[in-house]
Order: structure tokens, then C-alpha cells, then sequence
């Protein structure tokens, strides 16, 4: 069973049995032929009527996907809608017809390929993510220029799992959800376009699965699980058994689940667990609301940016974070500033490549050192919190200084908007996210200066065990249940217990919560709550005051940058001020 069973990575849970309808959709061959000078301009025309013909098209697979997914995830199509609305890259392809005599779909392959050779070649992780979106728009265009339709996806007359290389968001939602029951890639992480839509459609997922196409057989039966991350090929009629009893015992929980909704959460001895939403994607809202999330522990805020080729401003920020509050009024929603870097850059910003991203200039550090994107989120939040219950929280926190400095930055972005005489709040609580060992061992310190404290155990676990969890090889090694991890963890229980803090904690295995004197939860885990209530549970009191250590701190005169910000912030102020 070993070699059947291909370990990639879970980005849409659930599962599905079928057949492989493998996917080998690369450029198509496209013959070099020159076209006679009075020839030329036809072709240039025929670009053009193509660009317009295969935007009509992307429209109406984003009209699709908002049907399907939402309008939010439907934005995901603006991306190769801009890609035929940038004149400088068309201008290079007319340019290339006219100077080369070349074939309009020659043209467009050659410029294709020097984007996604120049795009293969950085150290983004992000552009390298977006190289689907690349390729699948220069599919698309090239086959309707040859006039060509991909036999392989045609054939599809049954409920099937599609297999390929890369999966762009076009193939995701092309079908109906009767053809297309899961997705496998070669390519493709959590963040991917692709994979986001899959989540957002119920579809189960798995991406980041090495040699697929070539280790999967067309029409060989597979069993995908997206939550655990594997292909089984060619299974078993016991396998298969297997597979569905699992997935029928899942469902017959989540009835089970529903059934008890409304219920308290609260252990045999009394102590009762905070359950809290964890909302990547907007769709989620009413999912956290449907399970009686008492609020959100967790609103990620980089889609915002990542998905769009613009930063998004104030009022957009804050119609969106009130919108969150007001689905669970009476209770906080945890915004979690920008955690950009690593593999979560957007166009708008210029970022150089970086040898080991995930440990460089990401999260914090980019807010402190982009004062003025950070100032903007700081706004909408405390526009947002004049209305709702709102609280930040500062990921990747490893130094005191950051927090300070983003308490101050909240200070007088309040008095600001005070001034202005713009409805907001003065202030809102302001906690850490703990996700380093460094963080975590300075627990107790931070409790001082933080109103609450929030374990990311992915990152601290990654981190902690040095496990790329991003990394199929060493999926086994990437356990939130090593006892280093479960350490430190008691050390975060112990300071916030010590320090009077609320400390929660998103972990896939909730019922150590309780345990470690952890006192929230996520709905979306329901089985946890069990294992919950089966644990010893230290309930965690309310913060008190807000006794602060303030610390003389100097500007950058240019744009404002502050405090720690300012020492790394030499490094790159030369280039900002220029």
C-alpha cells in the first residue's frame, strides 16, 4: 500500500473516490511561421479579438465562481483579466508580430515564455504561485488563436478527479461540481488561487503532490482526502469500504455536532471554553456563525491584498472588519494585522528576493518598516471598533520593542482620527500572537506589555522542530503534539495565568488546550470539543489595566518609521528616499 499511497499537501478538506481524468495541459505546440508583410497587421488584429474574446470568457468563469465561491474569491479572476488589460505586455507581443512578421499566437508564446522564465527565476514565492494564473491565460489564449479545444477536459462525462501539473482557478470552477468531484497538482500551495477556490466550493484538494501525473494513470480509480493529504491509487474494494466509512462517520459527526450546537461549551468539571472562529476567507463568516463562534479568535487580513493588484484603503478596511463584528455582536473579533512575507507578498509591493523569505522580512517587521500601509489598517480597525468589538494582534512577534511600538502606533492614529472628527474608537486591545520559540520563551514578558496573548501553533511547531510543514518529505515530522512544542506551550499558559492575560490558542488538537490552561478554541475543529471535555481545564481570567513601559524612540523623518523599526529601516531607507 505504501507505494499507492502519495503524500501531498491538504488544501481543501474532505473526501473523494473516482477516476483520474489526467490533465497534460502545457502550451500547446505552436509551429514557427512568418506571415508576409501585408499579412502583418491581420495578425495584430487577431490578437486583439482575441484578448477581447478570452476576457468575455474569464468574465464569465468569474461570474461563475461568485455564484459558487463568492464575490470575494471571484476577485481572483482580475488577476489574468489585468494580465490582457496591460498595454505594456500586449504593445511587446503587437511589437514582436510587426518586427518579426510572426503569427499572432507565436508572438504571444514568445512573450509568455520571457514573463514566466523572469517570474521562475526570482525568489518570490508569491510570483511563483502566480505562474498559474500565467500559464493558464496563455493556454486559453493560445488555443483560441489555433482554434483548438483541450480533447482531455471534453471527455469528462462522469464524476471524476482531475490530475495535472498546475491547476489554475479557470480549470476549478469550468465544471460542475457533478464532473469535477476533487483536484490533485503537482504544483499549488494553501495560498494558491486554485486551492482557495477549491476551499471556498467544498471540493477536496490536494496540491504540492510531487510527480502526479506521471505516477497516476488516466482513468486509474483514486481515493483524495484533502484533509489528511494523500491519493490513494488504484484502492482496494476495502479500501474503498474503508474511505467511505470514514467519510460517513465524518458527516455523522458533524450532525452529531449540529445537533448540540446550541449547547455550552463546558468540560465535566465545570470549566467552560471559549469557542472562537479562525476565518481565512469571508465565505467562513457564516460558517463560524452557523456553530455559534462566540466571535472570532482569528480574521487573517493578507486576502485582502494577495489576491488584488491594489493595496486596499482605509474605508474598505473598515467596512470589511465591521462587517466581521457585526455578524457576532457582543463579541471580539482578533484582527490580525498584515502577515505578509515569506509567501504572502503582493504586487503592490517591491520587495527584494530574499534567500530564506520565511525567516527575512515578513509580518511585523514589513508593517513597522511600511509605516504608512500599517498607519491604514490601524485606522479601519479603530474606524471599525467605534461599531464593533475589535482587538489587533501582532504576528511574529519576537522582541518587546514591537509591541510598544504598535501600541503607539494606535495612540495616535486614535487621536488623529479624534481630531479629524472621525467616528472611532481611541483605542483597541492590542495582543501578540506567539509563533517563535523566542516569543514563547519571553512569554512572561510579553504578558506585561500585550492585553493578550495567541499561540499560532503551525508556525511554532514549524519553527520549533525546523519542519518545513509546507514540505510533503516531512509531513510525519510536523506534529503540534511533540513534547518541545508542548513545553512551550506551558510556558505561554503559565505566563498569561501569571500575568491575569486571556492566552488563546489555534491548534488542530484542541482537547491539549484545556490541559495546558488554554482557554479558547475553534468551532471548526466541533470534535475537539469532546476531547475538550474529557481534559482538565484552567480557566484563564480577564486582563486587567494597561500599566505600560513607554521608551523615547526617534523618528524617520521621510515617512515616520518608528522605534525598532528605525534600526532596520536604514537598510532600506536610502532606497525608499532616493
Amino acid at each position: 500500500m505504501s507505494e499507492r499511497l502519495l503524500k501531498g499537501i491538504g488544501v481543501s478538506p474532505g473526501i473523494a473516490i473516482g477516476p483520474a481524468v489526467i490533465v497534460r495541459s502545457g502550451l500547446p505546440d505552436v509551429p514557427h511561421r512568418v506571415v508576409a508583410r501585408q499579412q502583418v497587421e491581420k495578425e495584430v488584429r487577431r490578437l486583439r479579438a482575441a484578448v477581447r474574446d478570452v476576457k468575455r470568457h474569464i468574465a464569465e468563469l468569474k461570474a461563475r465562481a461568485e455564484d459558487r465561491a463568492g464575490p470575494d474569491q471571484a476577485r481572483i479572476f482580475d488577476a489574468q483579466i489585468l494580465m490582457l488589460e496591460d498595454r505594456e505586455f500586449l504593445t511587446g507581443i503587437a511589437n514582436l508580430i510587426r518586427e518579426n512578421h510572426l503569427t499572432a499566437e507565436k508572438a504571444f508564446e514568445f512573450k509568455v515564455l520571457e514573463v514566466r522564465d523572469l517570474w521562475a527565476a526570482t525568489r518570490s514565492a508569491r510570483l511563483k504561485e502566480r505562474l498559474a494564473d500565467l500559464n493558464g491565460l496563455a493556454i486559453r489564449m493560445i488555443q483560441h488563436l489555433m482554434h483548438r479545444a483541450d480533447e482531455e477536459l471534453e471527455r469528462i462525462s462522469r464524476a471524476s478527479i482531475l490530475v495535472a501539473r498546475e491547476i489554475g482557478p479557470g480549470l476549478t470552477v469550468q465544471f460542475d461540481r457533478e464532473q469535477v468531484i476533487a483536484l490533485v497538482s503537482e504544483e499549488g500551495t494553501k495560498t494558491s488561487h486554485a486551492a482557495i477556490l477549491a476551499h471556498s466550493m467544498g471540493m477536496p484538494a490536494v496540491m504540492g503532490l510531487p510527480a502526479a501525473v506521471e505516477r497516476i494513470d488516466a482513468g486509474a480509480m483514486l481515493i483524495v482526502d484533502g484533509t489528511q493529504g494523500t491519493v490513494l491509487v488504484d484502492p482496494t474494494a476495502e479500501e474503498i469500504a474503508a474511505a467511505r466509512d470514514r467519510d460517513a462517520r465524518r458527516r455523522e459527526m458533524d450532525l452529531q455536532m449540529e445537533a448540540v450546537v446550541d449547547q455550552p461549551a463546558v468540560t465535566t468539571d465545570g470549566q467552560r471554553i471559549v469557542l472562537r472562529g479562525n476565518v481565512d476567507l469571508p465565505d467562513e463568516i457564516a460558517e463560524a456563525r452557523e456553530h455559534r463562534a462566540e466571535g472570532v479568535g482569528l480574521l487573517r487580513t493578507e486576502l485582502l491584498i494577495t489576491s488584488h493588484a491594489s493595496l486596499p484603503t482605509e474605508d474598505e478596511q473598515a467596512a470589511y472588519f465591521r462587517r466581521v463584528g457585526e455578524a457576532f455582536p457582543g463579541h471580539p473579533v482578533v484582527v490580525r494585522t498584515y502577515d505578509l512575507g515569506g509567501d504572502k507578498f503582493p504586487a503592490a509591493f517591491r520587495a527584494a528576493p530574499e534567500a530564506n523569505p520565511f525567516l527575512g522580512w515578513r509580518a511585523i517587521r514589513v508593517c513597522l518598516d511600511q509605516p504608512e500601509v500599517f498607519r491604514t489598517q490601524i485606522r479601519a480597525a479603530l474606524r471599525a471598533a467605534a461599531h464593533v468589538q475589535i482587538q489587533l494582534m501582532i504576528p511574529l512577534v519576537t522582541r518587546l520593542e514591537e509591541v510598544d511600538v504598535t501600541r503607539e502606533l494606535v495612540a495616535e492614529e486614535g487621536e488623529r482620527l479624534a481630531r479629524a472628527g472621525i467616528e472611532a474608537a481611541r483605542s483597541v486591545p492590542v495582543g501578540v500572537m506567539v509563533e517563535t520559540p523566542a516569543a514563547a520563551v519571553m512569554a512572561d514578558r510579553l504578558a506585561e506589555v500585550a492585553d493578550f496573548l495567541s499561540v499560532g501553533t503551525n508556525d511554532l511547531t514549524q519553527y520549533t522542530l525546523v519542519v518545513d510543514r509546507g514540505n510533503a518529505r516531512l509531513a510525519d515530522r510536523f506534529t503540534p503534539h511533540d513534547p518541545s512544542v508542548l513545553r512551550l506551550l506551558k510556558l505561554v499558559a503559565n505566563a498569561a495565568q501569571a500575568g491575569r492575560q486571556e492566552a488563546g490558542e489555534r491548534m488542530r488538537r484542541d482537547g491539549i488546550r484545556a490541559g495546558v490552561g488554554v482557554s479558547a478554541a475553534r468551532p471548526r475543529l466541533r470534535d475537539a470539543v469532546g476531547r475538550a471535555a474529557r481534559a482538565a481545564a484552567a480557566q484563564v481570567g480577564d486582563p486587567p489595566g494597561e500599566p505600560r513601559r513607554r521608551a523615547l524612540r526617534r523618528r524617520c523623518r521621510p515617512c515616520g518609521a518608528l522605534g525598532v523599526a528605525r534600526a532596520r529601516h536604514r537598510a532600506v531607507r536610502a532606497r525608499r528616499h532616493r
